[in-house]
């Protein structure tokens, strides 16, 4: 499922090609389930003709800032995307709208699984589902003291807390668990039992994790080769990190977890 990273490199992207350009032509697919609340022709007409501002983002929620509103606000879900193409005979499959510019630049959205949701909105960001998301830990990471207070008032185990989007808006699981293993915290803690050092740890490997992973525009294969994120899948008997401790998996708060005991108190 694409996390904060993958959605900030989309948005980055997509900032690049569409930014000052006018929408030409756009294609959608009847797709109740894609489409929340908005007919998919109606998208299509809000949209044509429009220039693009901006591209904004919030955990794992993308917006075009139009030059006039509505605008459109999409959510990849499991296996959505954006893919940016010249050519219609390139057009991916599984596409549930495509943006062309007058360029010539297109832009879709493929989901295969249609777990994602495109919508249209007068203002995203006052408007459900952004305005019931946490801070952004890329845009808007609170101070550590400021951080205990939130943590302090949940009571389930922080693995929960992490991926509870309405306190971290656009952490995922593999976040979640990397951001506990490289703080050395035990997923199955209560977030409200944390002392301050610890969640000083938690924030300050929660931006750092972040912010590298943008910055290699979301490409695993660039990540630390001692980040548990390389050995973490497939529920594997006998997974080691790369210090050779032992990889546990386990149910946490409904996810799959991977931890480390020798590691993580």
């Amino acid at each position: 499922m694409p996390e904060l990273p993958e959605v900030e490199n989309a948005r980055r992207r997509a900032s690049r090609v569409l930014r000052g350009r006018r929408i030409a032509r756009v294609a959608v697919v009847d797709d109740p389930i894609v489409y929340a609340g908005v007919r998919p022709r109606d998208f299509a007409a809000a949209l044509s003709g429009r220039r693009v501002e901006g591209v904004g983002r919030k955990g794992k929620h993308l917006w075009l800032e139009l030059d006039r509103r509505p605008w459109p606000l999409f959510h990849f879900g499991m296996t959505g995307s954006f893919e940016i193409y010249a050519h219609r005979r390139d057009r991916p499959r599984f596409w549930k709208v495509e943006l062309t510019t007058e360029e010539g630049i297109r832009l879709a959205m493929p989901d295969p699984r249609r777990f994602g949701r495109i919508r249209l909105q007068q203002e995203p960001e006052r408007e459900s589902p952004l305005r019931d998301l946490g801070f952004d830990p890329l845009l808007a990471l609170p101070a550590a003291e400021a951080l205990g207070e939130v943590l302090a008032r949940r009571r389930a185990p922080i693995k929960a807390v992490l991926l509870d989007q309405g306190v971290f808006a656009g952490v995922g699981n593999w976040i979640a668990d990397e951001v506990l293993f490289q703080a050395r915290i035990r997923p199955h803690r209560r977030a409200a039992d944390l002392r301050p050092p610890e969640v000083r740890r938690l924030r300050s490997r929660l931006r750092a994790i972040v912010t590298r992973a943008v910055a290699v525009g979301a490409d695993s294969d660039r990540f630390p080769r001692t980040w548990l994120f390389h050995y973490r899948w497939g529920k594997e008997e006998g997974a080691l990190t790369a210090r050779s401790e032992r990889i546990v998996h386990e149910t946490i708060g409904g996810r799959t977890t991977a931890w480390v005991p020798s590691r993580q108190r």
